[in-house]
């Protein structure tokens, strides 16, 4: 296993780590490539962990933050949906044992970037 999450629910820590922290190389390193961020507000989302990245620096200067309370996570062997008070996440687990996001829906009210990042 790699230095990751192993587990869905310690993901959703580490998704919350990088977000406290601001931390972009943290972040892009929980994603699986082709990955998804999407903010329910306005419909914005990105793709790539490129895209992904510029997405959160968006979410970071206008005080979005991400606390993870994950509610109930559904797993299908290397596939789980987490379900929380700030988003609804696919997250899957690689090759090498760790976790990691393919979508992100964050839902927080606050998740208002100005632009559209692809």
């Amino acid at each position: 296993m790699g230095a990751g999450a192993h587990s869905p629910e310690e993901l959703e820590t580490l998704f919350e780590d990088a977000f406290v922290t601001r931390d972009a190389d943290a972040l892009s390193a929980i994603f699986v490539d082709g990955a998804v961020l999407a903010a329910r507000a306005g419909g914005r989302e990105a793709r790539g962990v490129e895209a992904i990245e510029r997405f959160a620096s968006a979410l970071w200067a206008s005080d979005t933050t991400y606390l993870a309370a994950p509610c109930r996570v559904v797993q299908a062997r290397d596939t789980a949906l987490v379900l929380g008070r700030q988003g609804v996440n696919v997250v899957c687990r690689g090759a090498d044992g760790d976790w990691r996001y393919a979508i992100a829906l964050l839902s927080a009210p606050d998740t208002k970037p100005k632009e559209e990042f692809r």
